[in-house]
Order: C-alpha cells, then sequence, then structure tokens
C-alpha cells in the first residue's frame, strides 16, 4: 500500500528535494524557530525590504516570489535559515504552474465559478477506474466519491480535469452518473483543462456525507504510459484501477507518488495485472500530492503526459 507521508512529519531536507516551494518554506522557518517577524526584521538587515504579510502568503501558498526583489529575498532566506545555497530557488524553477489554482489556465476557469476554490467538505473516499482504448490512450474515466459536509449548505462538488496531450477539451463528454448532475462547466481556449460543478439537487448540513459517481470520456488524447490524480486536501482512502485494452498490454506496471503537487516522481512499486487485463493501487491517508500508475510499453516508451483529474 502506498502511503504518503503528512507534511509535519517530513524532514526539511526531504522537502527540499520534494517540494512545493510554500511546504518547504513553512518547514524550514518551524525548524529554525524564528517568528515571521524575527525573520523579516533579519531579511531588512540584509538591506531587502520585504512586507510580512508577503512572507505569510509564501509560505502558506498564496502567493510566489517571481520578482528579481523577491528572489533576492528567497537567496537570503536561504542564508538565514542555513539551507543549502539555490534550494529554495530551485524548488520555483522546477515547479509547474499547471495545478495553480491561483495563476495559468486552471486559475482562469476556477475565477468564473463562485466558491469553485472553497473547502467545504471533506473527501472521505475516492475510487477511480480508467480504460485505456487499443492505441493505448485513456479514454474513459468513473469516480465514486464519498464526502463529508464541514458546513451547513453544500450542494455541490467541483473537480478539475487535465486532459493528455491532443486533448480537445471541448470534445471531452462529462458523465453524472448517479445521485449528482451535471452543473456549470468551464472548459478553456486554449489548454486541455476544464473545471466542472457536479450537483446533488440536495442541501447537506455540517457531518453530511453524500456519495456520488461521475466519470468522463475522451476519444482525442494520445497514447500515455501514465495516469495520476491530484490532491489538494488530504483524503482518507483513495483507490485507482487501470484497464488495458487486451490489444494492447504493457510490460510493466509501477505505482508513483509525488510529495506536493509539482515535486519529483518516485516509484513505489511493481503492479501486477489480474487476469482482466488491469492493475490496482491503494492508499489511505493520504495527503496533498499525487498518486498515480505508469507502464512500459513493449514496443516503444510513449511520452509521459500528466494524464491527471483533481480532488
Amino acid at each position: 500500500m502506498t502511503r504518503f507521508v503528512r507534511e509535519e512529519h517530513v524532514e526539511v531536507a526531504d522537502l527540499l528535494l520534494s517540494g512545493p516551494f510554500h511546504h518547504a518554506l513553512r518547514a524550514a522557518i518551524r525548524e529554525s524557530a524564528l517568528t515571521l517577524e524575527r525573520l523579516r526584521c533579519r531579511i531588512m538587515q540584509a538591506g531587502i525590504p520585504i512586507a510580512l504579510s508577503t512572507l505569510s502568503d509564501w509560505q502558506q501558498g498564496n502567493r510566489r516570489p517571481g520578482t528579481e526583489r523577491s528572489i533576492r529575498v528567497v537567496e537570503a532566506l536561504e542564508d538565514i535559515l542555513g539551507l543549502p545555497p539555490a534550494s529554495l530557488r530551485n524548488l520555483l524553477e522546477r515547479s509547474s504552474t499547471k495545478l495553480d489554482e491561483r495563476e495559468g489556465a486552471l486559475g482562469e476557469l476556477l475565477d468564473r465559478l463562485p466558491g469553485a476554490r472553497s473547502r467545504d467538505a471533506l473527501i472521505v473516499s475516492d475510487q477511480q477506474k480508467v480504460a485505456l482504448d487499443r492505441r493505448g490512450a485513456a479514454y474513459r474515466m468513473w469516480n465514486r466519491t464519498l464526502i463529508r459536509a464541514r458546513r451547513d449548505g453544500v450542494d455541490r462538488h467541483v473537480v478539475r480535469y487535465f486532459g493528455d496531450p491532443g486533448c480537445l477539451i471541448d470534445d471531452v463528454i462529462l458523465l453524472p452518473l448517479e445521485n449528482c448532475r451535471l452543473g456549470r462547466v468551464e472548459r478553456h481556449p486554449s489548454e486541455p483543462v476544464l473545471v466542472a460543478e457536479f450537483l446533488f439537487d440536495a442541501t447537506l448540513r455540517a457531518g453530511d456525507t453524500w456519495v456520488f459517481e461521475h466519470g468522463a470520456v475522451d476519444y482525442t488524447g494520445q497514447p500515455s504510459n501514465e495516469y495520476g490524480y491530484g490532491f489538494r486536501h488530504p483524503v482518507s482512502q483513495y483507490v485507482l484501477e487501470v484497464r488495458f485494452h487486451p490489444e494492447r498490454l504493457p510490460s510493466g506496471c509501477y505505482s508513483y507518488a509525488r510529495h506536493g503537487l509539482s515535486g519529483p516522481l518516485h516509484r513505489t512499486g511493481s503492479l501486477a495485472m489480474n487476469p482482466h487485463h488491469a492493475v490496482h493501487l491503494s492508499a489511505a491517508d493520504v495527503s496533498p500530492g499525487v498518486l498515480g500508475i505508469m507502464w512500459d510499453w513493449p514496443d516503444r516508451p510513449c511520452p509521459a503526459p500528466y494524464g491527471m483529474a483533481g480532488a
């Protein structure tokens, strides 16, 4: 069983390798025992003005350093916190903005759905099944999700969908299957990204649970060798199954994980295919990051797209 380690138990050195930036920065500040105000004073003593609110936003992931002056602040942070040179800067350069909810294609789409970024419900469990066609492209996705309302008034769930290279996002078909119906759908005009509401036609009270099923069909993507699922918040239980076409079977399958949404990929184990041409992984107490399955084709390696949905 693959299991993520929650951030508070992860060593700073590990976070400097895996990221994301704000997790590593927050852990380094915590380990230093410096308050943000004291840290700001140390940075200003180095001749670089910085607002306390900026440091707070950086460590919470609400903003990212990007200007020339802010990069100088990051350099000072590495020195003051006793971190290896360029360790924080390398995380900034490596981080992908594809999953950034404040910028880029995803941020633009979420801006169009009021309340789409709110965390009004906890995902208790998520089961996902992905089917590949005879070309080796993921074309059908199915989800069964159990949520628990954190406040009164929850009546919907917003999903994020990221297509494989070649995906024509306007041709992706969304399927409300059980205990939900499709609400608003926002598709990006130039990136293979969409966000969609699944409406419950019921209003939950705090503590209520709701189980629903939804899916997607996409015949436009290219063959791939990876499918991953991004977690923005902790999930108690997750199951992912990838089912292959009998005319296109892989030579090997592996589970993988990313600490944080932009950290490096780590293989976590080999997966054995069952007689029905499927493999699966299961995980408990999943922390924010990515879990997925990757595979080798016997004839040639395929490009490794992100191919991801998101919780």
